[in-house]
């Protein structure tokens, strides 16, 4: 018998936190973080971390668990969820991963294999350095010539991802497209309950800059100038996320305050777009588009363990 695993996912700010307590309280289950961000200490307003409050009391895992100086990246996040779900598991609960990051969820459903991609800190820094000094479109350019596959799924602008895919073939010869979809191909060794919460899109963009205008309300400039003064600086895994680069560019006077927060709306919106797509090239996916219930919580929740109940999670 596969055991049970819940998936809540979806684009930022479509309202995936309310719903996995929901969630979370009619399966008996405990949720697990599949955030890039909220892993951190010290960065809650920019990554909507949730609260304690809104966590009503439901045990959560890889949230605040690490300092903006240490790396966070999708092995680590593999190892930890696995840890976190075998707690849940011997505690006879079900584990619900939420979060937006596709790739880390794949990670745990697919149960990738990352034994091939161990990071070669030599190659890797040297990597950095050429990044520093030539320009991420320089070391895109040669991606482009080992493994045009990647080179096309992944933007010039994402460098630690090219960097990956540059370390992985210098490793194994072999493109780490191929490696990826060979690990795709696995059946999930779970029985997946795997849903997509989705809006009309005009409403979501509309979410996305209320939720920015929030931030800025809620103290954001002033969470990343704390940070800053600690010696955070965007060269560092913490300092990539939505909200943190574009504040750290106005403190260091590259833009004006209006100026970075019209770039984290857009980049927000343009993020949002590529969940979206992430989501549907993804097998097994259920899309729960909210408009189709009239935007009723209850509705929702009441037809996601509908599909609980006809996988036989509960």
């Amino acid at each position: 018998m596969k055991k049970p695993l819940v998936v809540l996912t979806g684009p930022t700010a479509v309202g995936k936190t309310k719903l996995s307590i929901g969630l979370a309280r009619a399966l008996d289950g405990e949720i697990i973080s599949a955030d890039s961000m909220q892993v951190y200490r010290r960065m809650d307003i920019g990554s909507a971390k949730i609260t304690a409050k809104e966590m009503q009391g439901i045990p959560h895992y890889l949230v605040d668990i690490l300092e903006p100086e240490e790396e966070f990246h999708i092995v680590r996040f593999q190892e930890l969820a696995k840890e976190a779900m075998d707690r849940i598991y011997d505690r006879g609960r079900i584990p619900i991963l939420v979060g937006g990051t596709g790739f880390y969820i794949q990670a745990v459903t697919r149960d990738i294999d990352f034994t091939q991609a161990e990071q070669e800190e030599d190659y890797r820094h040297s990597l950095e350095n050429l990044a520093r000094e030539k320009g991420p479109e320089y070391l895109h350019h040669m991606l482009e010539e080992k493994d045009p596959v990647s080179a096309h799924e992944i933007h010039a602008n994402n460098v630690k991802r090219v960097i990956r895919a540059l370390e992985f073939y210098h490793q194994n010869g072999t493109p780490i497209s191929q490696h990826n979809l060979e690990q795709k191909a696995h059946e999930s060794p779970y029985n997946l309950a795997y849903f997509v919460l989705n809006a009309p899109r005009n409403l979501l963009y509309e979410r996305i800059d209320a939720r920015v205008d929030e931030m800025m309300k809620n103290g954001l400039p002033e969470e990343v100038q704390k940070l800053r003064e600690r010696g955070c600086h965007r060269g560092m895994v913490s300092m990539q996320g939505l909200g943190y680069k574009e504040l750290l560019a106005y403190l260091d006077g590259e833009y004006s305050l209006e100026e970075a927060v019209r770039v984290l709306k857009r980049d927000t919106r343009h993020f949002a777009k590529r969940q979206l797509t992430w989501f549907r090239r993804e097998p097994d996916v259920i899309w729960v588009n909210k408009d189709e219930f009239d935007f009723d919580e209850d509705r929702i929740l009441e037809y996601m363990l509908s599909v609980c109940r006809e996988k036989r999670i509960i």
